[in-house]
């Protein structure tokens, strides 16, 4: 991909989990890459492994004014924001989900609207929206359908996701949302399906799961990443929402099932049916991908065996019987 040989790039949320993979694939393509982090947040070990080489920004982005103030230092071409709250079940304070998921958005939109009025080509603002924004709307959950979320996570990024399109409308400023859905990679959190059934195969225990009936679009972090990255470049309208998903429902017991096939898990050790299915679990038709495909000729192509595959090689977990010579 042409458009990011030596093009300054900051990204919001460097160490977390898809803002890592980001930043890894900015780093590839030849960004000169700002990397945002929270205090105390141990990046230097995560962007090590990752092989994430730039300058490393620290900022408290819950304090007002924070990321405004690292945008002006740092003028940017694209911004890339990773930043969220409420992903992790820990996080439920609703102030600091509004701080992080609504107002953080408006003002790194505010922010790169003034450089574009300072007289620079302009910046982009890529921002991760949610599929959770949709609620339990069914239907193929277009980008144009009417949102209702349930949860206090959906409901912020929604309004994050209204703010940068009114800044946009506003100012001309050159923004995107890419509605992402269910992720799975290196650097997921504990307790999630993939890193559970990880500490399985290497526990060789158990491990208890819901029925599996839910459907979910999973998409392989690297592609969410490549997504972002060609969203940028796309020449989106201002303010549009993009699906970044692949377009495949899968179960959840068939997810499970297959990355169970490349751990090496006995289907004796997958206990479906031990827990509750959540209550914000979507109901929906295959995931419209065709704004994603119009915009950038490209939408994710990683199966789900080699995005298991692949996730366990990075973390040093695949079945010596799977590795690749």
């Amino acid at each position: 991909m042409d458009g990011y040989a030596s093009t300054r790039a900051l990204v919001f949320g460097a160490s977390g989990f898809i803002g890592r993979w980001v930043a890894r694939r900015l780093a590839d393509l030849g960004a000169e890459l700002h990397l945002v982090v929270r205090p105390g947040s141990g990046c230097e070990k995560v962007f090590e492994e990752y092989s994430i080489h730039g300058k490393i920004i620290t900022a408290d982005l819950a304090e007002c004014g924070a990321a405004g103030a690292v945008i002006s230092e740092v003028r940017p071409a694209v911004i890339f924001n990773l930043a969220g709250y409420g992903v992790d079940r820990a996080e439920t304070d609703e102030a600091a989900a509004r701080r992080i998921n609504t107002e953080l958005v408006e003002e790194i939109a505010l922010a790169s609207a003034d450089l574009d009025a300072g007289g620079d080509l302009g910046t982009v603002v890529v921002h991760a929206g949610s599929a959770l924004e949709y609620g339990t709307i069914g239907g193929d959950l277009s980008e144009d359908s009417t949102p209702d979320p349930t949860t206090l996570y959906g409901a912020t990024k929604l309004e994050g996701t209204r703010a940068l399109a009114r800044v946009c409308a506003e100012t001309g400023l050159k923004g995107v949302t890419a509605r992402l859905f269910t992720v799975y990679g290196p650097g997921e959190h504990a307790g999630r399906l993939l890193p559970s059934l990880i500490e399985a195969a290497a526990a060789k225990r158990p491990v208890k799961l819901t029925a599996g009936l839910q459907k979910r679009d999973f998409t392989y972090v690297e592609d969410v990443a490549e997504g972002l990255a060609r969203l940028a470049l796309s020449g989106a309208a201002p303010g549009q929402v993009v699906n970044l998903a692949t377009g495949r429902l899968t179960t959840v017991r068939d997810f499970t099932e297959r990355a169970a096939a490349v751990l090496g898990i006995p289907r004796a050790n997958l206990l479906f049916g031990a827990v509750p299915t959540r209550a914000e679990e979507q109901d929906h038709a295959p995931v419209a991908v065709a704004r994603l495909k119009g915009l950038t000729g490209w939408t994710p192509p990683t199966g789900i065996e080699e995005g298991v595959r692949r996730t366990a090689e990075f973390l040093g977990a695949l079945p010596r019987q799977q590795r690749l010579p």
